[in-house]
């Protein structure tokens, strides 16, 4: 289990346009030949967007991309018509495939607060896609089987614990709270990347969101 910490994190983003993000692996220009990917996830990064602000229209090609906002309203448009607003509790996906274009902005009066995560497919191209799911539930895992990926949310309140899923590899990201697992504390923004992961239970010191990427 490789345990890397909120604050280990490179920094991007743009503050004087109301930008802050927090990147988890190699991204833009801060690069990291020994960081570039953990099983499917080539990125995840934490963005914060003042209201008003916002990331202009710009391309993805070949890449799973799932978004989970903490706090605040995500306004999603994309080249294929696509105009959403994305709320805690919600999961995002779009499949870029061959390509799409896509903006992403804090239209509201509140701060955005989400995380973003980029999973490699098995089998680049084709055609572009886009889901969301409303409301997610903890026993309902979201599958990416282009990415031969699933995605477990879990909500607990202190002292309970859940089943780290037994897979070749699993990426464990705390949204908000406390958790043990094994023997290290995880706080906000903290994450585990665990190979060969069998009988883990993550349990929660306070009342804890963590997101768990089971992984082929």
């Amino acid at each position: 289990m490789d345990v890397r910490r909120a604050d280990e994190r490179y920094p991007g983003g743009d503050r004087a346009a109301g930008i802050d993000s927090r990147h988890a692996f190699s991204f833009g220009s801060h690069y990291d030949p020994d960081n570039l990917r953990f099983g499917a996830v080539i990125a995840c990064n934490e963005e914060r967007l003042a209201p008003g602000a916002g990331f202009d229209e710009h391309p993805h090609s070949h890449t799973e991309i799932v978004t989970w906002v903490m706090e605040g309203e995500l306004t999603h448009r994309d080249s294929a018509g696509h105009e959403t607003k994305v709320r805690p509790g919600d999961v995002q996906r779009l499949s870029s495939a061959g390509g799409v274009r896509h903006v992403e902005r804090n239209d509201g009066v509140e701060p955005l607060a989400f995380l973003q995560m980029w999973l490699a497919p098995r089998d680049p191209g084709g055609d572009p896609s886009y889901e969301i799911v409303r409301g997610i539930a903890d026993s309902t895992p979201y599958a990416v089987p282009e990415a031969a990926a699933m995605l477990h949310v879990r909500r607990l309140g202190p002292g309970e614990r859940t089943a780290v899923p037994d897979a070749p590899y699993v990426y464990v990201h705390v949204v908000r709270g406390e958790v043990r697992l094994d023997s290290e504390e995880l706080g906000p923004g903290d994450a585990a990347r665990i190979t060969d992961a069998e009988g883990l239970d993550a349990v929660a010191v306070t009342r804890a969101e963590l997101l768990l990427w089971e992984m082929a």
